[in-house]
């Protein structure tokens, strides 16, 4: 299928932003900074295989480490959303959970987080890179930037689409390390013990509801990074980013990042949350726990999950375009309005003034 949707974009007749036009002589062309060849000083042609390999590559670097480094956060937000009476705050439930088990106890999940985070990461960023030039490949140049919004949305919702069946078994074993005492402290004793008591099915239970989570957030993640950069660099960075060094691309990035983590942590909660109770209790359904929590209830845990995600998607961010950087990949621009539509426009305004 992905070689299918790669073809489609390479082929399209269409001189869009991201694929190059078909001419009878082989002419190199360049659209929207995209180069159609290596250029000079990078390692690998824009959207061949060797850079969808190493966006995947990003992607595994900035997910895995960044979702590990934040487990202890992770597992206070887990604990109070299964648990709002004992745990009752974020401050309260670190020091209940540091009382009951140390501060080794903190870190308790961070196998299956990194392992099924880093499987995440490659889908999400890789395929997202995949489905991009795809679906762009797909329009006309003045169609790919009218509607780029709508083809942001399309890619990441795609790519997550996959990235969650890659994270769900991970994600159901982290929950159960988290939330269920005495049940099992490493993914080593939590994978087989599911397996004998509930079979392999239960690792996909709560596929849904995390495509539930995860999809909204991935679309308002990749859509508003995209949007918020194209902003920043339009009316609040004070030079071109073509006269920007890579360091202070790097701070616009993160600064985007953030911006875009905050919608992600709101848009995302309340499925988070019945995710959460899902993988706790195995004989609960989406139903029974939104009749038992209410719509206030889905909300616990929101305030350290805005801190959460919206340092771990600026940090993401940050640390897949710093590997682009490291390994020297073609890193396009935001896009800009062609300019065959520009001048359009112009027309147009001045038919209208007359």
């Amino acid at each position: 299928m992905f070689s299918s949707l790669l073809e489609a974009a390479r082929n399209s007749p269409f001189r869009g932003p991201l694929s190059p036009a078909q001419c009878d002589a082989p002419i190199a062309t360049q659209s929207q900074g995209m180069a159609a060849n290596v250029a000079a000083g990078d390692s690998c042609e824009f959207a061949s295989t060797k850079y969808f390999a190493l966006c995947g590559l990003g992607g595994i670097l900035s997910c895995g480490i960044t979702h590990t480094a934040v487990v202890p956060l992770d597992l206070v937000k887990c604990r109070l959303q299964v648990d709002a009476e004992k745990y009752k705050n974020v401050v309260t439930g670190f020091r209940v959970s540091v009382r009951e088990e140390g501060m080794r106890g903190l870190a308790k999940g961070w196998a299956p987080t990194f392992i099924g985070y880093s499987l995440q990461g490659l889908c999400k960023f890789g395929l997202y890179e995949v489905f991009k030039v795809a679906y762009m490949g797909m329009l006309d140049e003045e169609s790919a930037y009218s509607y780029r919004t709508f083809v942001y949305l399309a890619a990441s919702a795609s790519a997550e689409f996959f990235a969650d069946i890659a994270l769900s078994p991970l994600e159901a074993a982290k929950v159960r390390i988290q939330t269920m005492p005495g049940f099992a402290n490493t993914l080593r004793e939590a994978w087989p013990k599911m397996v004998q008591n509930e079979g392999y099915g239960t690792f996909y239970k709560g596929l849904v509801p995390l495509w539930g989570r995860q999809i909204p957030y991935t679309m308002m993640k990749f859509a508003c990074f995209e949007k918020t950069l194209e902003l920043l660099y339009k009316y609040v960075v004070p030079k071109p980013r073509d006269q920007c060094t890579k360091g202070e691309q790097l701070v616009v990035t993160f600064a985007a990042g953030y911006i875009a983590g905050v919608f992600c942590a709101i848009v995302s909660h309340p499925a988070d949350t019945v995710v959460s109770k899902l993988n706790q209790d195995k004989t609960a359904t989406v139903g029974s726990i939104m009749g038992k929590l209410g719509w206030a209830g889905v909300w616990k845990g929101l305030g350290p999950r805005i801190v959460m995600i919206g340092t771990l998607t600026a940090l993401q961010w940050f640390i897949y375009d710093a590997v682009k950087v490291w390994l020297r990949m073609p890193r396009p621009p935001p896009m800009e309005m062609p300019e065959s539509m520009r001048k359009r426009l112009e027309a147009e305004e001045a038919g209208k003034a007359k």
